[in-house]
């Protein structure tokens, strides 16, 4: 009995020593962590505002980290090229990417290439987008109620662009021609540039972004016709916001950094840390204020909470605006 007593003795150490060998390479990887330079996926073209936001923190995070953060450009696919490298991606930390509210909502407009509520590790929540619409410096279309005009006259004619299908610049314009009772013609474009020189050179009547218009609208190029926040901007106090013209529409999109599932929670904490300390960094405040975007943090627990309540809201806007996928 004794002998038994002591071989049960001798396999439950053995085990505990077999757990605790396993759980140091995790740790050990957290603590050396990084060791090698880190991937992070911008998913929309360089030079755009999304770019600039991103390479600002990433070169925050270089400095934190001690070790380069590169941003690599996948634009197109409405922003989701990003989620979907991180579904092939190894939990190591070394490949992350910038994740926008549309990976809680695509997913109900069409078929996707990841579970947003199983495939990503959400390390934290950094920013916001402020968005409007502009139009040309010399359209006819001074305000919005001229758009609003414009569009029931002429039923399809009023062509808008927008960041891609599914994007919050997209849903937000058709949110609002929903409660105006007008339809739009929506062009899709890969990021902000390619749209807004479409808007320049006279090929659509008006483009839906962030504020990626604003050095021409600060220029007299463009005409900034309403934006789409829960209050006015401070940059353009003047332009009044789509909700207090009384269409109910409101869209403040916060957007952060995530990485593959399966990853280990020391990691993630060390990668958070280094994330939510690039908000203290005066060149990164500058940036947000170059582009009209606040801080907008939420922690890794917070973050995840926030999309998945946000994966069941946008289902109901989805299918409310008559964009669900078919099945």
């Amino acid at each position: 009995m004794s002998n038994l007593h002591h071989d049960r003795r001798q396999f439950l150490q053995a085990g505990g020593a077999t757990v605790a060998s396993l759980a140091l390479p995790a740790l050990a990887q957290a603590q050396n962590f990084p060791s090698r330079p880190i991937k992070l996926i911008c998913p929309w073209p360089a030079a755009g505002s999304s770019d600039m936001v991103m390479r600002a923190l990433a070169d925050s995070a270089t400095k934190v980290l001690g070790q380069q953060v590169i941003i690599e450009n996948k634009p197109g696919a409405s922003g989701m090229l990003g989620p979907n490298e991180l579904v092939k991606a190894a939990p190591d930390g070394y490949t992350l990417s910038q994740l926008t509210i549309g990976v809680a909502r695509l997913p109900h407009m069409q078929k996707m290439q990841f579970d947003p509520l199983r495939d990503f590790t959400y390390i934290a929540c950094l920013t916001g987008y402020t968005f409007g619409i502009v139009v040309k410096a010399d359209s006819p279309i001074k305000t919005i109620k001229d758009l609003v005009d414009y569009a029931k006259a002429n039923p399809g004619k009023f062509s808008y662009g927008s960041t891609g299908n599914g994007t919050t610049p997209h849903l937000a314009v058709e949110e609002f021609a929903s409660k105006a009772g007008i339809a739009l013609t929506h062009v899709p474009f890969k990021g902000s540039s390619d749209g807004l020189q479409a808007l320049l050179g006279g090929h659509i009547m008006a483009h839906s972004d962030a504020t990626g218009w604003a050095p021409h609208v600060d220029s007299g190029a463009m005409r900034l016709l309403a934006t789409y926040g829960s209050k006015r901007t401070k940059r353009w106090p003047q332009v009044p916001t789509l909700n207090e013209l009384g269409y109910d529409t409101v869209s403040d999109s916060p957007f952060g950094i995530a990485g593959p599932k399966g990853m280990d929670p020391a990691l993630v904490r060390k990668i958070h840390d280094a994330f939510k300390k690039t908000l203290e960094d005066p060149a990164v405040l500058a940036t947000f204020d170059k582009y009209d975007q606040t801080v907008i943090y939420m922690g890794t627990e917070e973050y995840t909470k926030f999309i998945r309540e946000t994966y069941a809201k946008e289902k109901a806007t989805i299918e409310r605006l008559g964009l669900a996928m078919k099945t």
